[in-house]
Formats: C-alpha cells, sequence, structure tokens
C-alpha cells in the first residue's frame, strides 16, 4: 500500500495521533512525511511488513495508521514508530505532544491548545461550552477519525469532565 494515505486501510486499523506544538506547512511538512513514508515503507514486525499510512491533518496532527489484521505491529515495531516521530519533529523543529495537552477550537475556529486545568477554567468562565468542538487525540480506530468521533462537542467527548458540572447535563 501506498504509506502516504490512510484511505487503503480498514475502518478497524488501528490509528495513533501525534499532535503537533507547531503548524507544519510548506517544505517542513513535506520532508517530514516524505521522511516518514520511507520509515513505513519499511516497518516491519518480527520481519514481516506492516500495511500503514499517514496523514497530515489541519497541518497540526499527524495520524498513523496500522491495519492490525494483516500483520499486528509488535512491541518493538511500535516503539520503533514512536522513536522515529519524536525524530522527525526534532528535525522539522516541531514537538509532538502527548495527552498532556487539550486540544480544541475557539470562537473563531482557529485551532487551540492548553493544559486541563486551563481548560476547565475557560469553561468554568464560559469561554468554552458544551458545544465547543474539542480533538479527542485518545481515539485508537480509523473508524473514528472516519465517522467524526476524532472532533467533535466537547460534551459528547471525554472532554465532559472539564466541564461544570450545569454543561454536562444540559
Amino acid at each position: 500500500m501506498d504509506a502516504s494515505s490512510l484511505d487503503g486501510l480498514p475502518g478497524d486499523a488501528r490509528i495513533w495521533i501525534f499532535p503537533s506544538d507547531r503548524e507544519m506547512q510548506g517544505r517542513a511538512a513535506e520532508a517530514l512525511l516524505r521522511t516518514l513514508d520511507g520509515f513505513l515503507d519499511g516497518w516491519n514486525a518480527h520481519g514481516a511488513p506492516l500495511r500503514s499510512g499517514r496523514a497530515l491533518l489541519y497541518e497540526r496532527f499527524l495520524v498513523v495508521g496500522v491495519d492490525e489484521a494483516a500483520t499486528p505491529p509488535s512491541g518493538c515495531s511500535i516503539d520503533a514508530l514512536f522513536r522515529d516521530i519524536q525524530s522527525l519533529a526534532a528535525a522539522a523543529g516541531a514537538r509532538f505532544l502527548g495527552a498532556e495537552a487539550v486540544w480544541y477550537r475557539d470562537a473563531q475556529g482557529q485551532i487551540k491548545r492548553t493544559t486541563r486545568p486551563a481548560f476547565r477554567a475557560e469553561a468554568n468562565s464560559g469561554r468554552i461550552t458544551a458545544d465547543s468542538i474539542v480533538f479527542d487525540n485518545t481515539v485508537a480506530r480509523l473508524s473514528d477519525l472516519r465517522t467524526g468521533r476524532w472532533e467533535g462537542p466537547a460534551s459528547e467527548r471525554w472532554h465532559a469532565a472539564l466541564l461544570p458540572q450545569a454543561a454536562r447535563t444540559a
């Protein structure tokens, strides 16, 4: 499969979402994706090639998927992916962040990043509401991405736990 696309992977493919601390555009994005394609073309588990793909969404979220039904990735192959991703980010002058960051769209639709305490404070002040669009970077299946489970209202994601009680039950 062409590693540059997630289109050929089934809905039950395992995905990892790597949010970047900055937008990746132009030559930097092209270089990152080209290098990642090289890694994915040779990615294997105990010598068996992994059927994989990738996408860069909103110039900020790198998604890597693997068809576990074709060949399941091993712990070592997953570790290699994560090491390579961090090296790619460093080469691009970016950092891929983990679950410590909360991603959402502000009132103007711009993608923002904050901490959980700051997100809760914004929700308590009313600047973030149950209808605010958030990104659930913990989704693990490609079908979650395809069906809109990744991006949607805070009240329908794990982010609801950070909203005031009244907003969660509304």
